[in-house]
């Protein structure tokens, strides 16, 4: 579990506070989009998880581990590990098995152990046969693949996500997201700051950020479904929820909770069964 309790913080004396007193709870086995305008925080909240900030004021604990305790310093972050938006800010090796060996070889692992967590790394996030690859020639999907095999490697507890998808094409966005799925299904816990909506939907769990303090949390359908709210953070609802929305202003009637293409066609085939039946049975 990760826990913070009344966390504050600021880069700079006499600045507003980037995080204002933020409390919450987040749980292993739980997938949690953590969303917001620009400038509200998410990035530097998540960056407290695994303890590459310190708070100013309240605490954060990972599985009873306070992040101000040095002696912890080393088990929060292999227990939290963290990919950013550019894999390449954070792949070392020469090789993709080289990248992958950096974490578990510098906690002094046996070598046997270091090239079984390498090879179940690897097949784990379906890089298997690029061993001996040289990371600069991977697509960016694949790098953002490698970056998590390197994480996975320490057997991590939480994995933190900042917009890892924001420069990829589709087909590698959705071999990051089908992988952190996944890894959830699996156990650990994915915390994922993103500007997508329709990644954030994906997600158990959607907590809200903006200036600095946490302002919503609940269901993805709870809160993406607050069409007119998102927009006044300045945040792009998913595009067939705001669809929906949109039928309702117009006067056609429909849940405003619908995330999916197939949902939102299945009950507008019902709405239009339901009208065609009152006409019949109205007429003479």
């Amino acid at each position: 579990m990760i826990r913070v309790k009344n966390l504050t913080f600021l880069y700079e004396k006499n600045q507003e506070p980037v995080l204002k007193a933020i409390n919450t709870t987040l749980n292993e086995g739980e997938y949690t989009a953590i969303i917001g305008p620009n400038g509200c925080g998410k990035t530097t909240l998540v960056k407290h998880f695994n303890a590459l900030l310190p708070p100013l004021e309240g605490d954060v604990e990972v599985n009873g581990l306070n992040t101000r305790s040095k002696k912890s310093l080393l088990e929060i972050r292999r227990q939290v590990g963290m990919i950013f938006q550019n894999p390449d800010n954070q792949i070392i090796g020469m090789s993709v098995e080289e990248d992958v060996a950096f974490g578990p070889g510098n906690l002094g692992l046996p070598a046997a152990e270091v090239r079984k967590r390498v090879d179940l790394a690897l097949e784990k996030v379906g890089l298997t046969g690029f061993e001996t690859r040289a990371p600069h020639s991977l697509s960016g999907g694949e790098k953002q693949l490698l970056a998590l095999a390197g994480l996975l490697s320490m057997n991590p507890s939480y994995i933190v996500v900042d917009e890892p998808t924001s420069s990829l094409d589709p087909a590698g966005k959705e071999s990051v997201l089908a992988l952190l799925l996944q890894l959830k299904n699996q156990g650990i816990g994915i915390i994922h700051v993103t500007h997508n909506m329709e990644e954030a939907a994906i997600a158990d769990r959607v907590i809200v950020m903006n200036q600095g303090e946490i302002v919503a949390d609940g269901s993805p359908r709870n809160i993406l479904s607050r069409v007119d709210w998102l927009k006044s953070l300045n945040l792009a609802p998913p595009k067939i929820t705001e669809l929906i929305w949109e039928l309702n202003q117009a006067g056609i009637k429909l849940e405003t909770n619908i995330f999916s293409i197939k949902e939102a066609a299945e009950k507008i085939a019902a709405l239009s069964a339901s009208v065609k039946d009152s006409i019949n049975c109205n007429m003479p």
